[in-house]
């Protein structure tokens, strides 16, 4: 297990193509940004009634009804994208023993070290033996950037252990869309199971910052004070209603995101990168080579997303033909490069 005491830096993360396109001169409109994991074909938005940019948000509309029915939790709080429950959670306890995984989403173990808690970070494995000395355990599930999936079943035992003891379980679910199987947002009426759905990842609607916290509703209460009033815009509230509701757009969005992800596993692994881990959304290739492939990548007008712990990339998916045919080309051109 690692410790740490010192609260980091701000972050970064994927998805800074200005900077890169500014550092390689490159133009903008000439880059393959494959560092977000956001679905690249994301849902068509539709125009937006101008109404919706003339009055102060309504939280008695549609939105809580229609997000409950899709990701099936008894109730829930729209924020603006996880990252502000992220934020928010950690000013919900006081001082607690926080265990994360590791590798995972940074900004969980940022959030939590800023509010001086004491964070440890474990792989899975070393779960078990952490969960006694334990307050509140954070998990991404599907895990970015490994793509370890944890079950319903071992999630809910977690859960139980910590709830008897006033703990908290929180599940990030930012990848789960694909497998709503896998979601345990149905048992979130139970005290200290949190789980956050956010529209970024599938729905490929990142700008629009529409997450969800899936909990009881006595915290629920508490985040909606820390939050405050207005969190999400109207024109975004709108977008999410409709967005939720358009269950054959999803069907088949599940459908051609697996395909894709094939496509990409079979891409990297003819040109010597097989993959060691990801889910639907983008692959992971875990190699000491990690930063040389990046830099020849940027090169070229490839933004992919680097780890320094370990040495490692996440591939997102490409959105076009033409992408796939750039993504193509220049893995060839690296293939001195081994894994």
């Amino acid at each position: 297990m690692l410790n740490s005491s010192c609260p980091p830096e701000k972050l970064h993360h994927g998805g800074r193509l200005r900077t890169a396109a500014k550092r390689y001169n490159i133009p903008l409109e000439d880059w393959v940004d494959l560092s977000t994991g956001i679905n690249p074909n994301g849902w068509p938005v539709k125009i937006i009634p101008a109404a919706m940019w003339q009055r102060l948000p309504e939280d008695d509309d549609e939105l809580i009804e229609v997000a409950c029915r899709y990701y099936g939790a008894p109730s829930l709080l729209p924020v603006a994208g996880s990252q502000a429950a992220i934020q928010a959670l950690p000013q919900l306890r006081q001082q607690s023993r926080v265990c994360l995984l590791s590798p995972s989403y940074t900004e969980h173990a940022h959030a939590w070290q800023r509010a001086d808690h004491h964070v440890t970070t474990v792989t899975p494995e070393q779960i078990d033996d952490a969960l006694p000395d334990t307050d509140v355990l954070v998990i991404i599930n599907p895990n970015n950037p490994t793509g370890a999936v944890f079950s319903v079943e071992q999630l809910l035992d977690w859960h139980s252990q910590l709830a008897k003891r006033g703990g908290w379980l929180i599940v990030d679910e930012a990848f789960m869309d694909v497998t709503p199987k896998q979601s345990i947002a149905s048992h979130t009426a139970s005290p200290g199971l949190i789980v956050l759905r956010s529209l970024g990842k599938f729905f490929g609607l990142a700008g629009v910052r529409v997450g969800f916290v899936c909990a009881n509703e006595t915290l629920l209460a508490q985040m909606d004070v820390v939050l405050g009033p207005w969190t999400i815009s109207n024109a975004s509230r709108w977008v999410a209603i409709q967005a939720l509701q358009d269950y054959g757009w999803q069907e088949r969005t599940r459908l051609n995101l697996v395909k894709e992800n094939e496509r990409l596993l079979s891409l990297l692994s003819q040109h010597n990168l097989p993959p060691d881990g990801g889910c639907e959304f983008f692959l992971w290739v875990n190699t000491p080579h990690a930063a040389t492939i990046h830099e020849r990548l940027l090169r070229q007008g490839i933004l992919t997303r680097l780890f320094n712990t370990p040495q490692s990339l996440r591939f997102g998916l490409p959105g076009t033909e033409v992408e796939w045919g750039r993504l193509s080309e220049i893995l060839i051109g690296i293939a001195d490069i081994r894994k």
